[in-house]
């Protein structure tokens, strides 16, 4: 199995800290407003990513954070008029119920930074101790002069950082590129006792105290989104590993933007359609699909035509399968077809999780299956065996309904007026044959005329 290393800006090998297990640890969102279409994106491609690894035989132990105190918290409660925990505990409580709807794996932890002060006050002290850090008026700072590989991830050097670039201004630190792992409160603001007196945890600290607790000191597997890469993962990587002195994550995944009309969604620039909004328009599969259709690391564009179109594709995808369940084949036809639908997913998956032309093939095979059966020539073993591939793969990717790839049984009256449209137009009684089409139309059941005889399909 490939994947692509963004520290090692390749696909290499992967191969995991323990043999048959997986830890994964994946940024998640920093919650002070609803989850977005853009963040969706990211949790769902390592929602395929962790699935897949699942079906392949591997333990996998999801982690999953919630950034709950935060400076863009603190600024939005005070907005409000509301304590920061309180909002932030809303807005978690939200990214759950959005994640449940994606139809995401729960995570087996999602930690939330406000629990885990100890944790976090232990890696700050330990960091001053040994002259890697320094405190100054309650706020702790780490010192990027003190480590040989800075920007080994991002290619950031600690020199070429100019202050205000993603990087806070503090005309008080040695190097304008040493950032926050404690921030002295400000009057007003959540804060917690400490060594250096009340304050809070600076952001990339916070990422690092969970995933070790939970998943050791060197994770298998460090995702999020592309904009994390610096300054986030880059000192996640160096206070951990000043921290523990092995190496942080054996490799680094990131995924691409979501972009509207050429700009990032965001919520700063109110450009972004929420969870919430997107599911009141179409099915999970829908979206899942949408983000499917292109490899993880790669930007995309987001549009509400556009999901116009991914849910037109869901729909075809649908009616291939809806094709093969209800009536008897009788070919004899189209036996290597579900084996190669198998070994397709398993051969682009394996090449870095390649969703895009997994997708591709399925469109492609079953399009072919479908082909043979209104013919007459597909085989119903054939058959029963392509719908039950579709079925293992939708167990990873979840892009069609289930209740469209379920064998749906016809109330006995349908049944009774299918064959009493089909004795009409033997008698070439064609007009009584489309007012019974019309009919069954209306009650959503689609008939479609082949060379095989009839066949039906819910809308």
């Amino acid at each position: 199995m490939l994947i692509y290393d963004t520290m090692s800006r390749a696909k290499v090998e992967f191969r995991p800290l323990n043999k048959g297990e997986v830890h994964i640890y994946v940024c998640g969102p920093t919650v002070y407003d609803r989850m977005h279409v853009g963040h969706a994106r990211s949790f769902v491609s390592f929602d395929f990513i962790a699935r897949y690894l699942e079906y392949r035989g591997y333990r996998v132990s999801l982690v999953v954070n919630i950034t709950d105190v935060e400076d863009k918290i603190i600024n939005r409660a005070r907005e409000l008029n509301l304590p920061a925990l309180e909002l932030s505990s809303g807005f978690a409580d939200e990214f759950l119920r959005s994640s449940a709807s994606l139809l995401l794996r729960p995570a087996d932890v999602y930690p939330r930074a406000s629990g885990h002060m100890a944790e976090i006050l232990d890696m700050v002290k330990t960091l001053i101790s040994r002259g890697i850090a320094y405190e100054i008026e309650g706020s702790v700072y780490f010192d990027v002069t003190k480590t040989s590989n800075y920007g080994k991830l991002s290619g950031q050097e600690p020199d070429q950082i100019l202050a205000g670039a993603r990087v806070e201004i503090d005309e008080r630190k040695r190097h304008p590129a040493d950032f926050a792992l404690w921030k002295a409160a400000k009057p007003g603001e959540v804060s917690w006792e400490s060594p250096w007196g009340k304050g809070r945890p600076g952001w990339h600290i916070e990422c690092s105290a969970m995933s070790m607790k939970y998943l050791g000191r060197t994770l298998d597997i460090h995702g999020g989104g592309e904009d994390l890469i610096f300054p986030h993962h880059e000192n996640e990587i160096q206070q951990s590993e000043a921290f523990t002195g092995v190496q942080f994550s054996r490799y680094w995944m990131h995924g691409g933007m979501l972009n509207f009309k050429g700009e990032k969604m965001s919520k700063s620039l109110h450009n972004f359609m929420s969870v919430e909004e997107a599911l009141a328009l179409y099915p999970p599969e829908t979206l899942r699909l949408h983000f499917a259709n292109s490899l993880y690391r790669r930007q995309i564009e987001f549009s509400p035509e556009l999901l116009v179109e991914s849910d037109a594709a869901r729909s075809r995808l649908e009616g291939y399968v809806q094709y093969l369940l209800p009536a008897t084949l009788k070919g004899d036809s189209g036996g290597e077809i579900a084996s190669r639908i198998m070994s397709d997913f398993t051969g682009a998956m394996d090449d870095d999780f390649n969703t895009r032309d997994a997708v591709a093939s399925l469109f492609n095979n079953l399009r072919e299956a479908r082909k043979l059966a209104e013919e007459g020539k597909l085989s119903e073993v054939a058959a029963e065996a392509v719908v039950s591939a579709v079925r293992e793969i939708n167990g990873v990717l979840h892009i069609i309904r289930e209740s469209a790839l379920q064998k749906q049984l016809l109330g006995k009256d349908v049944e009774e007026m299918i064959s009493r449209r089909e004795e009409a137009r033997r008698k070439r009684r064609f007009d009584e044959a489309d007012a019974i089409r019309s009919e069954l139309s209306a009650r959503g059941i689609v008939l479609e005329d082949t060379e095989s005889g009839v066949r039906w399909r819910r809308k």
